[in-house]
Order: C-alpha cells, then sequence, then structure tokens
C-alpha cells in the first residue's frame, strides 16, 4: 500500500487554512497506515465537529463525521459490533477533551481497543477561537482577550489513571516520533492515545502575536523535546510514549 491509497484525492484542496497544523497530522497518518500496510477495509475513521473532524471525509477508507464530542461513544460502538476492524478516531481537543470529556474518562477506563489522534491546538479553532480545556493559562483567546485564569487539562494525566494505559505525546514538527506514535497506537491491543501538539495560526496565533503557521512550527522544534528514557510520566513540554500493560510489578 502507498500512502497515497489513504487519501481521496478528488475532495483536494482540504478546507483547511494555509499554514494549519492538521494536514501535516493527516498526511503522517496516512504514511503510518501505508507502513502498517492495512487494508481499507480492514480499518475506519471517526472523527468529531471541528477542523480537525474533517479529516474523516478526506481518508479514503469508510468513516463517520460524528455530532460534537461523540467521536468516541461512535467509535466503540463500531469496534464492538465488529471487532476485526481497527478503528481510528482523528479529532481535536476540543471535541475530545472538551465536549466529549465525559466519553474520554470511560473509553480509556474500558480500555476499548482504539487508536486516538489528538491534535491539540489550544482553541476552538473552527468557531472563532475560544478559551478550550487546553488552552494554557495566560493565553489570550476570544474569550480570554487578558489571558486564560486556568492550567491546561492534564491529558495524560487522565489516560495513565488507569492502570492499563497507553499515552503518547507528540507534534507536527518532530513526523519521525508522530509517525512511530501512530504505528503503535494502532497496534496497540487497548485504548490508546496520542496527544499531538499542533497549532491554529487564524484564530488563536494571531491573537498570540505569531505571523504565521512556520513560526508556530518552529516554536514547537524550540519548546518540545524527545524524552531521552521511557521511565515516568512526560514532563510538560517532552514528547514520548508512557504505556503498562495493566500488569502489577
Amino acid at each position: 500500500m502507498n500512502f497515497k491509497d489513504y487519501i481521496k484525492w478528488d475532495r483536494m484542496p482540504t478546507t483547511w487554512c494555509p499554514g494549519c497544523a492538521i494536514g501535516t497530522v493527516f498526511k503522517q497518518t496516512a504514511f503510518a497506515l501505508a507502513e502498517l500496510r492495512l487494508s481499507p477495509e480492514e480499518m475506519t475513521v471517526v472523527s468529531g465537529i471541528g477542523c480537525s473532524g474533517r479529516a474523516a471525509g478526506y481518508f479514503n477508507v469508510d468513516s463517520v463525521h460524528s455530532t460534537h464530542g461523540r467521536a468516541l461513544p461512535v467509535a466503540e460502538g463500531i469496534k464492538r459490533a465488529n471487532p476485526r476492524l481497527k478503528v481510528v478516531v482523528f479529532s481535536g481537543d476540543g471535541d475530545l477533551v472538551g465536549i466529549g470529556g465525559n466519553h474520554l474518562l470511560h473509553a480509556a477506563r474500558r480500555d476499548v481497543d482504539l487508536a486516538v489522534i489528538c491534535i491539540n491546538n489550544a482553541t476552538y479553532g473552527m468557531t472563532g477561537g475560544q478559551m478550550a480545556p487546553t488552552t494554557p493559562a495566560g493565553a489570550k483567546t476570544l474569550t480570554s482577550p487578558h489571558g486564560s485564569a486556568y492550567a491546561p487539562i492534564n491529558i495524560q494525566g487522565i489516560v495513565t489513571s488507569n492502570r492499563r494505559h497507553w499515552f503518547a505525546r507528540a507534534s507536527t514538527f518532530h513526523i519521525v516520533h508522530l509517525q512511530k506514535a501512530i504505528r503503535e497506537a494502532v497496534e496497540w491491543p487497548g485504548f490508546a492515545f496520542i496527544e499531538v501538539m499542533g497549532f491554529c495560526i487564524e484564530n488563536c496565533g494571531r491573537r498570540l502575536g505569531f505571523l504565521s503557521g512556520h513560526e508556530m512550527l518552529i516554536k514547537l522544534k524550540t519548546d518540545f523535546k524527545l524524552k531521552a528514557g521511557p521511565e515516568g510520566p512526560l514532563g510538560e513540554f517532552e514528547l514520548g510514549v508512557v504505556k503498562n500493560d495493566g500488569q502489577i510489578s
């Protein structure tokens, strides 16, 4: 299989803004699927509402563009109806962690066999740039013009609070690690969650003083580093994989 086989080219170009990070994650997902040599009949993609959710319509596989916050329960229903399918959830932080936060708690707790790719751009980009659960403290948004007064939600903490877990943090700059994380998530026999640090230039970045998506990409390169070893949780600006097969040591 070639990565091009997983893309509906007749729907190109995408509706994503120039400089948006989502297209990078979409392409790297296609590369990862090609490496796994999954046939389109072996998998499905589910997304929710938001800019990232549009990806469901661009993958050349059976896909579902679900309602806001409901990507995880829809994906779980598909997996339980046909356990042989590899089910990939591709959506954003507002959909998966904000509106769908309760579903995240219980899909992770039940260890449903899903590979979840969450593009974290720290804002509700599609609806104008409102503050999200992932917005860093002090960051200016449409609904926090003087800076967010709250710390961002700890996604790693939520997922890894379960004895058996698989969590990765990646970024749209560190694409080799991102591809590797996607492949591992799809192959992990249980709930696997990838937090992909991305960005929204049009409805977030410009409020913060960035002039282009490239500037935001370089900021990811500067801020985030791969964790040196596999032990322990990831630090705030560390990329890597944290996993536990559920066995008591």
